[in-house]
């Protein structure tokens, strides 16, 4: 998680993923990619410094002066984690495209291995995950993406959870789940199970834990849950345990853990989980 690229579209949402940003790129002598999009339909690309490349006129003209204003922005930013963190390089990025599609671009140019976004509060985790640019970047992405809805300005990570059946699949989720250990190796990792019926609370215990030796997982606590679905016993966890971090791992054709559904994962996303970091399977 070294090289972060946060996408802005200078919205509160968008600066609070920025500050977490700054943050991680502290923690692990990172740098980070500020990344502005324009999305405008058959616009000629412009270069980084707001230059047009190629042809002109009056309308060239005021896109000009607004990408400069956006540059100024762009430059706000920069001065500020430079106050935060004068150790962490931040470069600037503009680009006119759609922004899936700039993202992806500047993740394979960049070698970037870390999407940190902001989701606003008012989106319906629905709309999040069936057709936002969030959701198309989750699916499509390849690194992880975290998404974050409200200010974690230290983001000191001191309770982390994974959600799973953990099933056979799930182990393919262990090389990030110990790199996200790396990164906050004084965090207590909850390895939770939501069951419908207490009485399947054996089981999934010891599912859990044989998950968790098999995988000499470390600063690990196996966690069984109450509840009707995994919409509610999610967000009811992560409240009880006061969660810094939810880790989800998704598959790229529904950018979905394969356990939850869409209604599910949009009644989790409105109890205002922490941050949540979803890396493909």
């Amino acid at each position: 998680m070294k090289n972060i690229l946060v996408p802005t579209d200078f919205s509160p949402a968008a600066h609070h993923a920025f500050d977490v940003a700054v943050r991680l790129a502290q923690r692990t002598g990172g740098a980070i990619t500020l990344l502005h999009v324009e999305e405008h339909n058959d616009t000629p690309r412009f270069s980084s410094s707001g230059g047009r490349i190629g042809g002109s006129s009056l309308e060239d003209v005021f896109m000009l002066k607004y990408l400069q204003k956006i540059k100024q922005q762009m430059h706000e930013l920069m001065a500020e984690a430079r106050h935060l963190a004068p150790e962490v390089p931040v470069t600037d990025v503009l680009r006119t495209s759609s922004l899936v599609n700039s993202v992806l671009e500047v993740i394979a140019e960049r070698q970037i291995d870390l999407v940190v976004m902001g989701a606003h509060e008012h989106s319906a985790w629905q709309h999040f995950f069936a057709g936002s640019n969030t959701e198309r970047l989750v699916r499509t992405a390849p690194c992880p993406v975290l998404t974050v809805k409200h200010p974690e300005m230290q983001f000191n990570v001191r309770h982390i959870v994974f959600p799973s059946d953990f099933s056979a699949e799930a182990d393919r989720a262990v090389p990030d789940l110990q790199r996200i250990q790396a990164v906050f190796p004084d965090a207590t990792l909850h390895l939770l199970k939501v069951v419908p019926d207490i009485d399947q609370y054996a089981t999934a215990m010891a599912r859990i834990q044989d998950f968790a030796e098999r995988h000499h997982l470390q600063h690990c606590e196996p966690e069984v849950i109450d509840a009707a679905d995994a919409s509610v016993g999610i967000p009811l966890f992560a409240r009880q345990t006061h969660a810094d971090l939810v880790v989800m791992p998704t598959h790229a054709r529904t950018g979905l853990s394969h356990f939850l559904h869409h209604n599910v994962a949009e009644n989790v996303a409105r109890h205002a989980l922490p941050p949540v970091l979803t890396f493909r399977l």
